[in-house]
């Protein structure tokens, strides 16, 4: 049986913070949450969805008396929210958090964590190109990964703690070491991202580019979708996974000029075999979120 949270503090009520407190609230896993941000209508619109039970802009008041505090803020915010809650924190309080990049981000926050708390780092892969509250959702994490970036200062127990209460959420959870989960979200993740920010930058530089999204069809939308992402987070996503995500756009340079080149001299057997082996992933990659998905209606 999964004790529940006395009190939950989250800081950032948005699309993941939100449905983390769904969540928790739909499986009778949380007593009280207490919200913190720093737009107030946000989190007044959180409160009448009975997301958060109470909401403060104050980071510190949020965590008095919380035995777990969820940070679901952008990654570059963290050690200042950490600065200004550390004296808030009672001893024995769990911190974890949502963000999406994880080596920087530790040696940024451990250094201010009290020793009398324990910090189970994390990082729920889900989500939706809107953001806020109201696109929250306590189905979000079903059959999602969440992976857990303990380090050594993690104990055993609270390091169980979240892995069961994410797995009361739906989730599937994977642990893995910081730098391994930065250098593949890197490549599966943020990779995608700049993909997509760079393709929809290049049409509207385009000579007349309102012409062109206008015949734009479905390839171009779903494409772009996660150009919608939130623009700040994906700024510090950029900045804390810097080194991984070089590595990455040079690997996806270089496949990209082959596939030039082989446009270029008319390759007909080298694109076909490009594009088949792509398919052919792709086509695997759909059945197994097919599966998923099957999985998550039968919850």
């Amino acid at each position: 049986m999964i004790r529940p949270v006395r009190r939950l503090g989250v800081i950032g009520v948005g699309l993941i913070g939100g449905s983390f407190a769904r969540a928790l609230r739909e499986q009778g896993l949380v007593r009280e949450v207490v919200g913190c941000g720093r737009s107030r209508p946000n989190l007044a619109e959180a409160k009448r969805l009975g997301v958060v039970d109470r909401f403060t802009l104050d980071p510190a008041e949020a965590v008095q008396g919380a035995d777990l505090v969820f940070l679901a803020t952008p990654v570059r915010a963290m050690p200042k929210i950490i600065q200004a809650i550390r004296r808030s924190l009672a001893p024995g309080t769990i911190i974890t958090d949502a963000g999406s990049t994880k080596s920087a981000l530790l040696k940024a926050l451990e250094p201010r964590l009290p020793a009398s708390v324990q910090f189970v780092p994390g990082h729920p892969i889900a989500g939706r190109e809107k953001s806020g509250v109201r696109a929250s959702s306590a189905g979000l994490f079903q059959e999602q990964w969440v992976i857990l970036t303990p380090t050594r200062k993690t104990s055993a127990a609270a390091l169980n703690r979240v892995r069961r209460l994410w797995e009361a959420c739906g989730a599937r959870v994977e642990r893995m070491p910081p730098a391994e989960h930065d250098r593949v979200f890197g490549a599966v993740s943020h990779l995608p991202h700049l993909v997509a920010y760079a393709l929809v930058d290049t049409i509207m530089r385009w000579k007349s580019p309102r012409p062109l999204l206008g015949y734009s069809a479905g390839g171009f939308k779903d494409f772009t979708r996660i150009a919608a992402s939130s623009p700040e987070m994906w700024r510090d996503i950029c900045l804390e996974n810097r080194q991984a995500i070089l590595q990455a756009m040079d690997r996806y340079g270089k496949v990209f000029v082959r596939l030039r080149r082989m446009v270029e001299s008319g390759d007909e057997c080298g694109l076909e075999k490009l594009f088949d082996e792509a398919r052919e992933v792709t086509q695997q990659l759909s059945q197994a979120q097919e599966l998923r998905a099957a999985r998550k209606g039968r919850r």
